[in-house]
């Protein structure tokens, strides 16, 4: 048998890693976009479809999703690894991550905040709930619209095209295997 370590309760969240790295933007009452980088998103219900990210109240995002009661779930790939990178280590209080990211700002069909032209796929939100959990709030947010780039998704991934993010802890990102494995 495989001997067992402790872990430190403040990082046994990362015993849940490497999880799917997302780039949620919103827009709030100033009118100024921004993103942020989160791998805390989950699905939550199939019908009606709803997912929730969770977000620490101190992230300009938080604030601004709390405004417009809305946000947009981008999946970037590893083309976009730097710009993931800087969205997730810069305040948007203090700068415009879509400049500094080189990313472009795209309009929504249902929501007021932008998506991401260079990421592969979208999800339009609009917040169903919130709930306070320790020092972070999940914002439970019911899909309004979805849609990817052509040729990266069916009813799933190509993994080959679609070389998706995974946050591992840290600073550190993988990719998935493109192979798929049936039981």
């Amino acid at each position: 048998m495989t001997q067992k370590v402790p872990v430190n309760p403040n990082l046994s969240y990362r015993l849940l890693h490497p999880m799917h790295t997302m780039l949620v933007s919103a827009i709030g009452n100033s009118g100024k976009p921004n993103i942020a980088t989160l791998a805390w998103v989950m699905p939550t219900s199939i019908n009606p479809p709803l997912l929730a990210i969770s977000l620490g109240p101190t992230r300009h995002t938080h604030t601004l999703i709390e405004e417009s009661g809305e946000f947009v779930v981008n999946v970037p790939t590893l083309e976009l690894l730097q710009a993931v990178y800087a969205c997730g280590s810069l305040t948007g209080r203090s700068f415009d991550k879509f400049k500094k990211a080189n990313l472009t700002p795209m309009p929504a069909k249902k929501v007021k905040a932008p998506a991401i032209r260079e990421c592969i796929a979208h999800l339009e939100c609009e917040v169903d709930g919130q709930l306070v959990t320790g020092d972070h709030t999940i914002f439970v947010g019911k899909i309004l619209e979805a849609y990817a780039d052509l040729g990266v998704f069916t009813e799933s991934y190509d993994l080959k095209k679609a070389r998706m993010l995974y946050h591992a802890g840290g600073n550190n990102f993988a990719l998935l295997d493109p192979k798929v494995y049936k039981p």
